[in-house]
């Protein structure tokens, strides 16, 4: 795992050192099917099953970044898949934080709770449901993460959020940083080139 991080700091994807540490905290191996685990320290996405991957190392790295998770924040994740972003999410709010995550598969969900069980995971809390339509019930949140490509920004999401937040999520093939600067008033970056796999939703496309 050092020479994968090493590879994404010198390449100017990994900045932050609270970043870097949660990324040599959180074994990647761990979140892996046991067929995968001799490819944990590649640089590429992987398959978990039930036609869903592990995020690409540099990918969630460069979310991370534009995210800025801090000590002590309330973070909503949208796709839990194995469980390892949620692990970085965790440890990078630390005890006095909280990090909500959704998956729509039962099983995913439940493969992710064991993979969680080998960390300090008291800070989690792991919802069955769809994504898109954001959990209200422990809203606002300060930071909001997806891991699967969307049509658009969720307005849930955007609701949910604090003002002076961010929304980081994957629209087709670019990566969005919105930033909530007031109950109405959103700032939009567009970095694009990157590919997921969708997320599951029963919203109903806009025409």
């Amino acid at each position: 795992m050092e020479t994968l991080i090493q590879q994404l700091i010198s390449e100017g994807y990994l900045k932050t050192s609270s970043i870097i540490e949660a990324f040599k905290y959180v074994d990647r191996k761990d979140f892996l099917p046991e067929e995968m685990k001799k490819h944990a320290y590649l640089n590429q996405a992987l398959p978990i099953g039930y036609r869903q991957t592990i995020s690409q190392p540099l990918v969630v790295a460069f979310m991370l970044e534009l995210l800025e998770p801090k000590q002590g924040e309330k973070i909503l994740e949208i796709g839990t898949g194995s469980g390892w972003q949620t692990a970085l999410l965790s440890k990078l709010v630390g005890k006095e934080g909280s990090v909500t995550t959704i998956e729509r598969i039962e099983e995913l969900m439940r493969q992710a709770e064991k993979n969680l069980s080998t960390y300090q995971n008291e800070n989690i809390k792991i919802i069955k449901g769809d994504g898109a339509k954001g959990y209200k019930e422990r809203a606002p949140y300060d930071k909001i993460i997806a891991a699967a490509t969307c049509v658009r920004v969720s307005s849930a999401w955007k609701s949910e959020l604090k003002i002076g937040g961010y929304v980081v999520a994957p629209v087709g093939e670019s990566i969005i940083q919105i930033e909530k600067k007031s109950a109405k008033e959103f700032k939009k970056k567009e970095y694009a080139g990157f590919r997921f796999v969708p997320l599951i939703t029963d919203e109903k496309p806009r025409k």
